[in-house]
């Protein structure tokens, strides 16, 4: 296995839990968690972390079991283009989707980060993730043949997810889904 380079350290996760929720946490308060290459839609992954960034563990988990379950969607930000618009739970976006596949992936890594925050001794229900990103892993490479003795390409990309959480203290861990809810 190849030398993990995270894009995040324990120092950055301990800044931006100062800046967002105003606690003074340490780095044995941090946790981290990493999935390496799965076989799954990048665009999609990357409006999944955006999503569940300032979640809880638990209601990220239950959030995406509901994905899986066709109940909620997921909102889509970013990649837009020629996309089906949908009755949402939310007010201001209209795209969504409902990444199944995705949320499988994020579920294994949100269950490896929840192992590593009872592994380090924190409060599970306090670990806020603080941190999502998506990178784009390694291609595999595959050739259809065609007639004529040509080949198209039939390349399959892979997608690293990368989580960091830290545990905050209980008066600053978001009770609910920070939704904003349509005005009718």
């Amino acid at each position: 296995m190849a030398r993990i380079d995270w894009s995040i350290d324990a120092e950055d996760v301990i800044r931006r839990v100062r800046e967002i929720y105003g606690a003074n946490i340490t780095e044995d308060q941090v946790v981290k968690a990493l999935g390496y290459e799965y076989r799954i839609s990048w665009k999609k992954a990357v409006e999944v972390a955006r999503f569940i960034r300032g979640f809880t563990i638990k209601q990220a988990e239950e959030y995406l079991n509901n994905v899986i379950k066709m109940k909620a969607p997921i909102p889509i930000r970013r990649f837009t283009k020629k996309q089906a618009h949908h009755t949402t739970p939310w007010e201001g976006w209209p795209v969504a989707k409902w990444p199944v596949k995705v949320a499988k992936a994020y579920l294994e890594v949100l269950k490896n980060l929840e192992n590593n925050a009872s592994y380090r001794g924190l409060n599970v229900d306090n670990v806020v993730i603080i941190h999502a990103a998506v990178h784009k892993g390694r291609k595999i490479r595959n050739y259809m043949p065609r007639a004529f003795g040509r080949s198209t390409p039939w390349f399959q990309d892979t997608v690293t997810i990368e989580l960091a959480g830290a545990e905050i203290p209980e008066e600053n861990v978001p009770k609910k889904l920070k939704l904003r809810p349509k005005p009718y």
